[in-house]
């Protein structure tokens, strides 16, 4: 199989941090590359590199057997480089054959646009993809994320792309458009395009790639044919030792609930109603868009009720505002760290203080400075977060370590109720395990948890009960270990009729 691409001894410096040490890759035509390693490992910036956001301090790149120069990322789009990345970078006040023609469009003799032939072409190409062409006259910004990566890749194909790396492309899909996905990348393979796939979900990984190669701490640690590895060994050379993911737990569930949410209903979702225990992990499955995260930002106060009840230690509250549920002592875990959990271009303290930010002021209401340190070095040293200080930048981190400062900012309130809406969501296996046995120690201390996962089998790892939601409704309800599995949940999920089990 011909290689059509190399990356050949990589460096990258990025002041005293060595992001890539002479790392090597390459890409093969008809075949699919897997990239995978913890966040922080370096594949980030080779996906930069190979796109033409940044320039490698050494190393060389090879495109069919010619060394070339990417200085910018229109260098890489002219020769035949696509990179889709996990949130699609589009235009969405624009029409789709907009979006895909942007910057190359069909011109009649006069030199106007021929909007004609743009649609035709436009067909032409979801076609080649076997995909229904009805929605390219729709906007971007009206479609969902699935459909707005078909266009995406239907922009790569009109400029002929030889290579597409997709960038954890399926962290934000349903399992429906995850699978059509998966079958648009076999079909890209079976035309000869070389495919880079990055990704943190390793069952994928074992599902569409041909090879894999794994980085640590910005080393390659080998390239292997996915036949000749297996998922712990990737795991071992991914984190660097050997990570034990069965979790021992002691549990002290109460026997009385803390939390009764009876026929809860909103515009999202109708009827919802269950208990939460004192200790216990309850978990909440279902497809994206089943109303579970709707549910949990009422529990939060984002959104009001329009009937139903909770009740608090058996007393019915008026959740108003997160205010109001943070005062009850609830606190809510965002799925999107960026966009509506943290303070990206701020610092570590600020985003971990901000929740008690009241009571840290002191005289002439200024913020005590010395209680917001000690109180974010707290969660840095407890939740291992890597950064320098407590002052560094969070959009200087990596996802994983994002998702830590997140997290110690909901723990800084001393919450008796915490809900986590996806909190393992693009993180690394190695900071997934973390994460794990947080949630674990957690429980263990009294905490009771709410944990909204697309993941089964983070769902089937943690859980003492699980509710299964599909459009709007609770579909399933099991309340013992023995029936908390894959099956059981996906078949709630895809809207089966009610499975309760006791």
């Amino acid at each position: 199989m011909r290689a059509l691409f190399y990356a050949e001894n990589i460096v990258k410096n990025f002041g005293g941090v060595k992001a890539l040490k002479s790392v090597n890759i390459d890409l093969r035509e008809g075949e699919i590359h897997a990239l995978v390693g913890e966040n922080g490992a370096g594949k980030s910036t080779l996906i930069k590199i190979m796109s033409g956001v940044i320039q490698p301090d050494s190393g060389r790149l090879i495109l069919e057997d010619e060394e070339i120069k990417l200085s910018t990322p229109r260098d890489a789009h002219e020769r035949g480089i696509a990179t889709l990345y996990q949130e699609p970078l589009i235009y969405k006040s624009l029409t789709v054959i907009e979006n895909i023609f942007l910057g190359n469009e069909i011109k009649t003799k006069a030199g106007s646009i021929d909007w004609r032939a743009q649609q035709k072409k436009a067909k032409e190409l979801f076609n080649m993809l076997e995909i229904d062409s009805s929605f390219i006259g729709e906007k971007m910004g009206n479609l969902s994320v699935g459909l707005q990566q078909l266009a995406l890749i239907a922009k790569a194909l009109n400029f002929n792309a030889k290579i597409f790396i997709f960038d954890e492309p399926t962290a934000i899909l349903t399992e429906i458009e995850a699978k059509r996905l998966f079958n648009i990348i076999e079909k890209l393979r079976n035309q000869g395009k070389a495919i880079l796939y990055i990704s943190h979900r390793l069952e994928e990984i074992f599902e569409i790639a041909d090879r894999v190669t794994v980085f640590r701490d910005g080393n390659d640690e080998g390239t292997y044919r996915m036949e000749e590895i297996s998922r712990e060994k990737i795991i071992e050379l991914m984190a660097g030792r050997t990570l034990i993911e069965s979790i021992e737990r002691v549990k002290n569930i109460t026997k009385k609930p803390i939390l009764e949410v009876e026929n809860l209903s909103t515009k999202y979702y109708r009827g919802v109603s269950f208990l939460l225990y004192g200790g216990e992990i309850l978990g909440f499955s279902g497809l994206i868009g089943s109303g579970r995260s709707e549910v949990m930002q009422t529990l939060f106060g984002l959104i009001k009720p329009e009937s139903g009840r909770i009740l608090l230690d058996g007393k019915e509250v008026k959740i108003t505002s997160p205010k109001v549920a943070m005062d009850l002592g609830i606190a809510y875990l965002p799925k999107d760290r960026a966009s509506e959990g943290l303070f990206l271009r701020l610092n570590i303290r600020f985003n971990i203080s901000i929740p008690l930010i009241e009571t840290l002021k002191g005289k002439f209401m200024k913020i005590n400075s010395l209680e917001e340190e000690s109180l974010a070095k707290r969660y840095m040293d407890s939740l291992q977060i890597k950064a320098p200080s407590t002052l560094t930048i969070l959009q200087n981190l990596s996802g994983g370590n994002q998702q830590k400062v997140l997290l110690g900012k909901w723990l800084s309130t001393n919450p008796r109720i915490l809900i986590l809406n996806e909190p393992t969501r693009g993180v690394d296996v190695g900071v997934k395990v973390e994460i794990h046995r947080e949630i674990i120690k957690l429980a263990e201390n009294g905490i009771s948890i709410i944990l909204v996962s697309s993941e089964l089998p983070e769902i089937v790892k943690l859980c003492d009960r699980v509710i299964v939601m599909h459009e709007g409704s609770i579909t399933g309800r099991f309340d013992t270990k023995e029936f908390i599995v894959p099956r059981n949940l996906l078949n709630a999920a895809t809207g089966a009729r009610m499975i309760q089990t006791q």
